[in-house]
């Protein structure tokens, strides 16, 4: 449970409780509940709730508005209404592209583990660092038991990515689970087989060669050690999700219960073994290999790239790409030099930001450095990263060439990572062998750690300029008052109205965001600044985004068309990316939209107006995508 556990317990209350929801989803701003009565729930008293900015219902759902953090209220929700587990809810539209399809699966097969796993190799590399120092023996009790609770989740991976992956795909999580301890099985791994002399050599004289020690219904089985493997469950499971969706429609309800499981279980996993478990291992192996291979060429290079791009690869993210083929390697060769060189990047992007924090003018800004720079060490960048060094570009930039020179001192000293433990300069123990305890590789990390934040500091501090204007006050010419102006273009074209007069009560309020309402002429909407793409959700019907000085602004096109489901909208971008005024961002068909019974009013709304000293609209009634929209005064 998250930090709104209780507001989401109250809201489960007030909309008639869990028995009384069919489907919940969320937009940019909203939960979207189906209920199955509506009249079970409690309207005044959820309008009423510190939390919740007033309820709606449109199209066949009951609409709570919460704001920008309905993802963290909608995961409560979904914890307190029980919509996990086995629960099938219906989710928002997948990501589409090849990529993004690939890099969804991979976060989200493991991303729930992120926290146990680097807990395990925190434990593993402090026992590694506590015997080389000689607080105690690698063979006493003590190292042991640590050993144990550490290596545990590396052991038995397979059993707990064949958990997420099932909950990822839609199988049942405990067949899943099942998957992967038969993968672990021991008289089934490939060390206990080799015991004995194999009936025959597959792929004989290739680099494929495999002994044979065992067959199934007469079909050869290759030996593979599958424990602390990670590709072959992933594949297994996703196999055994569309296996089970077949034998649910096939067999009756009566014995559906234990039958269908039973299936999926005798046709996923002989297949596994058979097929999809030696080639994947082959695959990965390859994969590793080529790694290896690029690090063999030229160690410095391949830090220096991974360095480089590392913060880069994270922010669209990318990295989860990385993250499989490291743990493999770490499972197959017993250790990993990929991630190696990413290690200085958030060392670099720590000290960019306190050589901010000596350059910056504005006060406010300036108390975002300290926790930026507390955080960072510990390895987490985000709020150094978007809050303070990637909307001002330069600062960004210099991070990233502090990281690869991190990444160079990384490949130079040869440094490989033994675990995926801890972060920042937790993760200095990932580089202690424990197998022999050498350090050597813990004091690179050091040194990398040293380079990278001297390079990311002295970049910034002397070739970075905060552009902020400060000029005398009249009133006062004493002092000096900081006084800005930034202008949000229209992104539309079409006829406007005020955000007061739409039929929609929360954009109405004003309470999700300052701004006007556009009746689009035309279905494009283009960039109203220069800046970023914060979120684009994925039914493309809205967009967020930041301009270079801040100024973060919400599209939303037309009433209630998240319903539609991206139907008559296409998008040109993603988030993440960087924009240019004027630039097309989403095209969308406003006549098949209207058909279909949706307003096109389209509310444009400065989100953090409450950073600003004043919000000015525009006064005429029609604009063009080159007319000033709205005025920020910062």
């Amino acid at each position: 449970m998250g930090k709104y556990a209780q507001l989401a317990k109250d809201i489960v209350k007030n909309v008639g409780g869990k028995e009384n929801i069919n489907s919940l989803t969320h937009c940019i701003t909203r939960l979207r509940f189906k209920l199955k009565d509506e009249s079970k729930a409690n309207d005044e008293v959820l309008k009423k709730m510190d939390g919740v900015v007033t309820v709606m219902k449109s199209g066949g759902q009951y609409q709570v508005v919460i704001g920008n953090h309905v993802p963290d209220v909608y995961a409560d929700v979904c914890d307190v209404a029980g919509l996990g587990g086995d629960t099938q809810t219906q989710v928002d539209e997948a990501p589409q592209g090849i990529l993004n399809k690939f890099i969804d699966i991979i976060s989200g097969v493991f991303q729930p583990i992120l926290g146990v796993l680097c807990a395990a190799g925190m434990i593993k590399g402090f026992n590694a660092l506590f015997a080389f120092f000689n607080l105690y023996a690698d063979t006493s009790g003590t190292y042991m038991m640590l050993n144990a609770i550490g290596d545990s989740i590396f052991q038995f991976m397979p059993v707990i990515l064949g958990y997420t992956a099932a909950k990822k795909f839609g199988l049942k999580p405990f067949v899943g689970m099942l998957i992967g301890a038969a993968l672990c099985y021991p008289s089934i791994q490939a060390t206990a087989l080799s015991a004995g002399e194999p009936l025959y050599n597959l792929f004989a004289g290739t680099m494929f060669e495999s002994p044979v020690y065992f067959t199934f219904l007469g079909i050869p089985v290759i030996a593979m050690d599958y424990t602390s493997t990670v590709v072959p469950v992933i594949l297994i499971v996703y196999i055994a999700s569309k296996i089970e969706k077949i034998a649910k429609k096939i067999i009756p309800d009566v014995i559906k219960n234990f039958f269908v499981p039973m299936f999926v279980l005798l046709i996923s996993l002989p297949l596994g073994f058979i097929l999809v478990g030696p080639i994947a291992t082959f695959g990965s192996d390859i994969v590793g290999n080529a790694f290896l291979a690029l690090y063999n060429a030229s160690p410095i290079i391949c830090g220096i790239l991974v360095g480089l791009l590392w913060q880069v690869l994270v922010i669209f993210g990318l990295h989860w790409g990385l993250i499989p083929i490291a743990m493999s390697n770490m499972m197959t060769m017993g250790f990993d030099t990929i991630l190696a060189g990413s290690f200085g990047a958030s060392f670099a992007q720590t000290a960019v930001v306190a050589a901010m924090y000596f350059k910056l003018k504005d006060k406010k800004v300036k108390e975002l450095c300290i926790p930026a720079v507390i955080s960072g060490m510990c390895g987490v960048t985000e709020p150094a990263i978007y809050g303070l060094s990637l909307p001002r570009k330069k600062p960004f930039i210099f991070s990233c060439i502090g990281g690869a020179v991190g990444g160079a001192v990384m490949g130079i000293m040869n440094v490989r990572g033994y675990i995926m433990g801890g972060l920042g300069i937790f993760g200095i123990p990932n580089y202690i062998n424990p197998a022999t305890g050498d350090a050597s590789g813990a004091l690179g990390s050091v040194l990398c750690i040293a380079v990278s934040m001297v390079v990311g500091f002295v970049l910034t501090f002397f070739f970075w300029k905060d552009e902020t204007v400060e000029e005398s006050s009249p009133i006062e010419p004493e002092k000096t008052i900081k006084s800005k102006v930034d202008v949000v273009y229209s992104p539309i074209k079409g006829q406007v109205k005020p955000l007061s007069e739409i039929k929609d009560d929360a954009f109405a309020s004003g309470v999700l965001g300052k701004g006007v309402a556009i009746l689009p002429e035309e279905g494009k909407v283009v960039a109203p600044f220069d800046g970023t793409i914060m979120t684009l959700f994925p039914t493309k019907h809205a967009i967020g985004m930041i301009s270079d000085n801040g100024c973060e602004v919400l599209v939303h096109i037309g009433l209630d068309t998240v319903q539609l489901d991206g139907k008559h909208f296409e998008a040109s971008v993603k988030a993440g990316d960087k924009v240019k005024k004027g630039q097309t961002l989403i095209t969308f068909d406003k006549d098949e939209i209207a058909k279909e019974g949706f307003s096109l009013e389209t509310p444009v709304i400065v989100t953090n107006h409450s950073d600003y000293l004043e919000i000015i609209e525009a006064e005429q009634k029609t604009v063009n995508t080159k007319d000033e929209l709205i005025k920020v005064i910062a």
